[in-house]
């Protein structure tokens, strides 16, 4: 089983790579035509949250999917897809969750802002760093010889180029920027939704025989980043608001981006590839599941203390 896991390779179809790169580029330009300096200048009057979220993404996560897979000891190539995803930023739509969540939806932006220009280092790093800490993750790696000034400029390429153009446009032209934001970043999620499901069909065989054993696995990790970056920012002693944006900073995971290193780097690895995909699905699912309990169960159960 194990072996057929590795052997298996998901299949994307004629220009599915290509098409995954222009759409998270498109999602990322749609994101930055949101953006203002404003967010970068907000960092430094009152940095405690960033400093925060920073550490819960960049430090906490990796090293805690670290300390989940020596414990659990999950197939070697599950195990590089956990730390593919932790190394990766917050996902593009953590600051619609965010704002459904009531968390403070200007740290979540400026958060997906530092986040994603930090991630054309720190993903790489982070990501080889870890993963060469850890033997069975070290072997493939080392099978495989991934270039990593090569996972540099695609991270860069897909991230930072369209993050600056999209700033830029902000800030010289903003009239253009809010008319254009809603429709382009709009289209850009459904078009990489739509990606998805044709992807998904293509390769429903494969996913239906193994996805049983990486559920778990998603599950617990999906709930450790959740747990954790809400934790960090209780540390710093945020208020309720900064913890849930820090939260879902966190526990919504940019899983397109891993996706498509794993395509481009490592052939479809069949367990990475499994690990990336189910996070892409079920972190939708937990970040509505964090909105439903911030919004409805919170304010009930506060609602019942205050009458005890």
């Amino acid at each position: 089983m194990n072996e057929s896991i590795d052997a298996l390779q998901l299949n994307l179809g004629g220009g599915g790579l290509m098409v995954m790169n222009v759409s998270l580029a498109v999602i990322m330009f749609g994101v930055a035509l949101e953006l203002q300096i404003d967010h970068f200048k907000a960092i430094f009057k009152e940095p405690k949250g960033v400093i925060a979220g920073f550490i819960s993404q960049f430090l906490f996560l990796p090293a805690i999917t670290y300390g989940v897979i020596w414990l659990l000891n999950p197939h070697p190539s599950f195990a590089l897809g956990m730390m593919m995803v932790a190394a990766c930023p917050g996902g593009n739509i953590s600051n619609f969750f965010s704002q459904l969540a009531g968390g403070n939806t200007a740290l979540s932006v400026s958060l997906t802002a530092i986040a994603t220009l930090l991630a054309i280092i720190a993903t790489p790093l982070n990501f080889t760093f870890w993963a060469g800490l850890y033997p069975p993750t070290a072997e493939i790696l080392q099978a495989i010889r991934v270039d990593i000034y090569q996972v540099f400029q695609i991270v860069g390429l897909i991230l930072g180029i369209p993050l600056i153009l999209g700033m830029m446009v902000r800030h010289y032209k903003p009239a253009l920027a809010l008319k254009w934001t809603h429709w382009i970043k709009r289209f850009g999620i459904i078009f990489f939704g739509g990606f998805i499901v044709v992807a998904f069909s293509m390769n429903l065989e494969h996913f239906m025989d193994y996805v049983h054993l990486v559920i778990g696995l998603v599950f617990l990790h999906n709930l450790l980043a959740l747990a954790g970056g809400y934790t960090w920012g209780k540390v710093f002693g945020l208020g309720d608001a900064d913890c849930r944006s820090l939260a879902i900073e966190t526990g919504i995971q940019n899983s397109g981006l891993g996706l498509l290193l794993i395509f481009t780097f490592f052939n479809a690895l069949g367990g990475m590839a499994l690990i990336a995909a189910w996070w892409g699905i079920w972190h939708i699912v937990a970040g509505f599941g964090m909105v439903f309990y911030w919004t409805k169960v919170v304010p009930r159960f506060k609602t019942h203390s205050n009458y005890a």
